[in-house]
C-alpha cells in the first residue's frame, strides 16, 4: 500500500519540474504525468519523484492535519510504532467478538 501525503507546490522550473513542500521536507518531482496545469501554492500528491494529481487545498490540508495527528499519538503513545493500521485490526477485533454483536 502506497500513502501519499499532500504536498505543497513552492516553485515550478522551465522544465516542469516542481520543488514541493511535504510536512517540513523539500524535494524536487516532476509534474509531467499531470494532465492539467499545476501553479505554486497548489497541492498535489506524489508517487516515485512523479506528481500524480492536484489535489483540492482543503482536503489536502485536513489530510495533513490527520496525519499530524497520528504522528503525534504515535510520539505519546497512543498508536504503537508497529501499529500500521493505526490500531484499526485491535478496534474490528473487538467489534467482532460475539458479546459486542449481542449489544449492537
Amino acid at each position: 500500500m502506497c500513502l501519499s501525503i499532500p504536498s505543497k507546490v513552492v516553485a515550478i522550473d522551465e522544465d516542469n519540474v516542481a520543488t514541493v513542500e511535504t510536512l517540513g521536507v523539500s524535494r524536487r518531482v516532476s509534474l509531467d504525468l499531470i494532465a492539467e496545469p499545476v501553479a505554486v501554492g497548489e497541492y498535489v500528491l506524489i508517487h516515485v519523484g512523479y506528481a500524480m494529481e492536484k489535489i483540492d487545498t482543503k482536503f489536502a490540508l485536513e489530510s495533513i492535519e490527520i496525519y499530524r495527528q497520528i504522528a503525534k499519538d504515535m510520539q505519546n503513545g497512543q498508536i504503537g510504532a508497529d501499529e500500521g493500521d493505526a490500531g484499526l485490526s485491535a478496534m474490528q477485533a473487538e467489534a467482532n467478538k460475539p458479546d459486542a454483536k449481542e449489544k449492537a
